[in-house]
C-alpha cells in the first residue's frame, strides 16, 4: 500500500492500493477535547498537536470498506437472516455486554442455536459472578486480541473497559498496569501461538509469585478468557468482520480509525497470498465438478471404514504424514521469502496494539518443524476435554465448564443436512475431518481417528484458509475466503469458520489445563 497524492499534507491523508489502484482516504476520529485543543488542530499546522493529544489514547481501526457486518459476505444475505429470526434479537437483549445488535452477532446469527450457545458462555465470562474483577476481564479480552493485532475485539473492550470501571491509564500500556496483569504476558503470548510450550512451571510461576500471584480460580478465569479471545479473533478475521460504524465516544475520547485495507486485500498480505494459491496445485476447477468431487469423495470413505480396519500403527502413521504435510501448507518459508517491505502496513498496525502485549515478533511456528528436535504428540485419549478438562474447569470456575461444554457440543454437530445445492447429506465426516485438521496443527492426535480423510476432503485451498484463519488470522483475505467450496452457500463458510473457532479454543484449553493438572499433582 503506497502512500498517494499532490502535496505532503494530501499524501497523508490518502493511501494507494497498489493492486486495484484504488485511492483510499483516512478518517481520524480525534479525541474529545477542550474547544482550545479543537482551535489548534484546526489550524495546518496541527499534526505535531494531533500527535501529542492522542498519542496515549489511540487504537488503530479500520474503516468499513463494504456495507453491511462483513467483508466478504453480501449484506442482504445477513440481513434476511436477522429479519426472519426474531430469536436473535432476543439473544441480543438478554446476553450482549453491548446492548447492540454488533457485527460478530449478525453473521454469527447464520446460525441461531449456535449463536445461544456463544452468547451465553461469553456473558457468563464477562458479566456473571467470577473469581474476576469485570474491568480485569475486559483489560484481559484487549491482551488477547492484541496477539492478533485485532483492533475490532480491541476497540470494543476498551470500550466496555472503561463503562466497567475500568482505569483510563491503564490503556497506556501494560507498563501502567498491575504486576499482577503483567504477568499474564508469557502464558497469554504462548496460547496464542504455541500453546503445546505451555508447562507446570509457567503455572507455578503465577499462582506463587507473592504478592502478585494468582489463585487457581482466577487462573482458570483468565485462561478462559485469553483462549476465548484467540479463537474469536480468527472468526473476526475469517469472516471479514467489518468495523462497527459510528465509533461510540468512552469517558472523554473516541477512538482513532484510520482506513488501511482496500476491499480487493483486507490483510495487506498480496504477495503472500498469490505465492499461496496459484501454485499448480490450486488449478482452476469447475465449482460444480469440485462440489460432485467432494460428495463422491465422501462416499467413497463411507464405503471404505466398512471395509478397512487399519492397525494402531497404520493410524498413527497417517497422523505423523499429515502433521509433515501441514508444513507445506502456507509454510513460513513462503513468508519470510519476500522483502521487509511487503510488511509495512503489517508493521504500522503491531505499533499501534503492541503496547498491550510483550514479544509482538513472537508467532505460530509448526508443530512438527523441519530440522528441530521432535516434540511429543499431544494424545487426545490421554486428557480429553470430557473426561479431564471439563471437571477441572467446572470445579475452579462454577459453571462455566457446563456452557463451554454445550457450546463445543453445538458446533461440532450442528448439521443442516445439506451441502450446497445437495440435501439429505451426512457431513459428520466433514465436520469432523475439518475440526481435527486444526488439532493436527496443534499436535494434538485422536488415536481412533484416521487422518487419510483429511487429505481426501481437505482440499489445498481449503488447507490454506484453515490454517491461515486458525494460525495467524490477521493474514486472513477475501480471496483465501472465496477460493474454496465456489458453490457453497456464505452460511455454510461461516459453519466452518465457527468450527475452526471452536476447535482452536478447545486446543488452548487442553493444553492449559494439562499444564494446570500437572502443577496439582
Amino acid at each position: 500500500m503506497n502512500r498517494g497524492g499532490s502535496s505532503p499534507s494530501a499524501a497523508a491523508n490518502y493511501l494507494l492500493c497498489t493492486n486495484c489502484r484504488k485511492v483510499l482516504q483516512k478518517i481520524i476520529l480525534l479525541p474529545l477535547l477542550h474547544n482550545s485543543q479543537a482551535a489548534a488542530l484546526s489550524t495546518p499546522t496541527s499534526t505535531s498537536n494531533l500527535q501529542v493529544f492522542c498519542k496515549d489514547k489511540r487504537i488503530r481501526v479500520s474503516q468499513p470498506l463494504t456495507r453491511g457486518p462483513s467483508a466478504f459476505i453480501p449484506e442482504k444475505e445477513v440481513f434476511q437472516a436477522n429479519t426472519v429470526d426474531e430469536r436473535t434479537n432476543f439473544l441480543v437483549e438478554e446476553y450482549s455486554t453491548s446492548g447492540r445488535l454488533d457485527n460478530i452477532t449478525q453473521v454469527m446469527s447464520l446460525h441461531t442455536q449456535y449463536l445461544e450457545s456463544f452468547l451465553r458462555s461469553q456473558f457468563y465470562m464477562l458479566r456473571m459472578d467470577g473469581p474476576l474483577p469485570l474491568p480485569h476481564r475486559h483489560y484481559i479480552a484487549i491482551m488477547a486480541a492484541a496477539r492478533h493485532q485485532c483492533s475490532y475485539l480491541i476497540n470494543m473492550h476498551v470500550d466496555e473497559f472503561l463503562k466497567t470501571g475500568g482505569i483510563a491509564e491503564w490503556l497506556n500500556g501494560l507498563e501502567y498496569v498491575p504486576q499482577r496483569l503483567k504477568n499474564l504476558n508469557e502464558i497469554n503470548k504462548l496460547l496464542a501461538h504455541r500453546p503445546w510450550l505451555i508447562t507446570k512451571e509457567h503455572i507455578q510461576k503465577l499462582v506463587k509469585t507473592g504478592e502478585n500471584n494468582w489463585s487457581l480460580p482466577e487462573l482458570v478465569h483468565a485462561v478462559v478468557l485469553l483462549a476465548h479471545y484467540h479463537a474469536l479473533a480468527s472468526f473476526v478475521f475469517g469472516s471479514g468482520i467489518n468495523p462497527e460504524r459510528g465509533p461510540e465516544i468512552s469517558n472523554g475520547f473516541r477512538l482513532i480509525s484510520v482506513n488501511n485495507f482496500c476491499v480487493c486485500d483486507l490483510a495487506n498480505d498480496n504477495n503472500i497470498e498469490n505465492a499461496s494459491l496459484t501454485g499448480n496445485s490450486f488449478g482452476i476447477v469447475d465449482s460444480l465438478s469440485e462440489l460432485e468431487a467432494l460428495m463422491e469423495r465422501m462416499k467413497r470413505l463411507h464405503e471404505e471404514r466398512e471395509d478397512e480396519d487399519a492397525s494402531q500403527e497404520e493410524m498413527t502413521t497417517r497422523f505423523e504424514k499429515e502433521k509433515k504435510e501441514s508444513l507445506f501448507v502456507v509454510s513460513g518459508d513462503t513468508f519470510h521469502s519476500f522483502p521487509h517491505s511487503d510488511f509495512e502496513d503489517d508493521m504500522i498496525i503491531t505499533s499501534d496494539v503492541s503496547r498491550y502485549i510483550e514479544d509482538p515478533g513472537f508467532g505460530y511456528e509448526d508443530f512438527a518443524r523441519r530440522g528441530e528436535e521432535h516434540l511429543p504428540t499431544f494424545r487426545a485419549q490421554d486428557y480429553t476435554w470430557e473426561n479431564h478438562g471439563f471437571s477441572l474447569v467446572n470445579r475452579l470456575y462454577s459453571d462455566i465448564g457446563h456452557l463451554l461444554d454445550e457450546k463445543f457440543r453445538m458446533v461440532y454437530s450442528l448439521t443442516y443436512n445439506t451441502m450446497a445445492t445437495h440435501e439429505d447429506v451426512d457431513t459428520t465426516m466433514l465436520r469432523r475431518a475439518l475440526f481435527n485438521y486444526v488439532h493436527c496443527m496443534f499436535g494434538i492426535r485422536y488415536d481412533d481417528y484416521d487422518y487419510g480423510e483429511v487429505n481426501q476432503l481437505l482440499e489445498r485451498s481449503l488447507k490454506v484458509y484453515i490454517k491461515t484463519v486458525t494460525c495467524y488470522p490477521e493474514r486472513t483475505t477475501k480471496r483465501m475466503y472465496d477460493s474454496y467450496w465456489h458453490q457453497f452457500k456464505h452460511s455454510e463458510k461461516v459453519h466452518v469458520n465457527l468450527l475452526l473457532m471452536e476447535a482452536r479454543m478447545q486446543a488452548e484449553l487442553l493444553y492449559a489445563l494439562r499444564a494446570i493438572t500437572r502443577y496439582l499433582t
